[in-house]
């Protein structure tokens, strides 16, 4: 993968998706916004080359140190790998999977060790877009209302750990917030 990209939070009011309230790339300010939402955001080494095709266990092998950081200190029962090359076929479907407002019963914790992808996270009034790149660590607490965009061409790999053994299980709001808001890449 070859996508340099940078890691930003944009904020809006919830009810208007024209006013922009912050923007920013300062990797501290991002990590302190978001604690002030519950939302855990850390920068990690993301050193290791991953060759073209790489599969879920060459992934994880790869970070092996902080998968198993991670599972010692929250307990995580299952890991897995979410992994597109840009020029995938057919990711139109696992894009639209992702893109209306949900929830999960445990908190999404996501550590991106390639590419990139955006969090939005609709807290109270406000509506939260993390663009998460190489090294970053997203932690997304249980109950809150969010959607993910990989953009139209996505190009990222990210490891993803769950206490519940069955993996990614969301739960939609049916509100149509998340068609308001800028896609990644519009």
């Amino acid at each position: 993968m070859t996508m340099t990209a940078t890691t930003s939070l944009r904020v809006w009011n919830a009810n208007d998706p024209a006013t922009l309230v912050l923007e920013t790339s300062d990797g501290e300010r991002i990590a302190r916004e978001l604690k002030e939402i519950g939302v855990r955001f850390e920068r990690w080494s993301a050193d290791a080359e991953l060759p073209p095709g790489a599969d879920q266990d060459a992934v994880i092998a790869a970070y092996r140190r902080s998968v198993d950081r991670l599972i010692a200190e929250c307990g995580y029962q299952s890991v897995d790998v979410i992994r597109l090359e840009r020029g995938t076929p057919n990711t139109e479907p696992i894009r639209a999977k992702f893109l209306d407002e949900h929830r999960h019963a445990e908190d999404e914790v996501r550590f991106f060790v390639e590419g990139r992808g955006a969090f939005y996270l609709h807290v109270g009034e406000r509506v939260y877009q993390t663009i998460c790149c190489k090294g970053d660590l997203i932690g997304v607490p249980a109950g809150t209302k969010h959607w993910f965009d990989m953009g139209p061409d996505p190009e990222f790999t990210a490891i993803r750990l769950f206490i519940n053994p069955d993996g990614w299980v969301a739960n939609f709001t049916g509100d149509a917030i998340a068609s308001s808001f800028p896609k990644l890449d519009s």
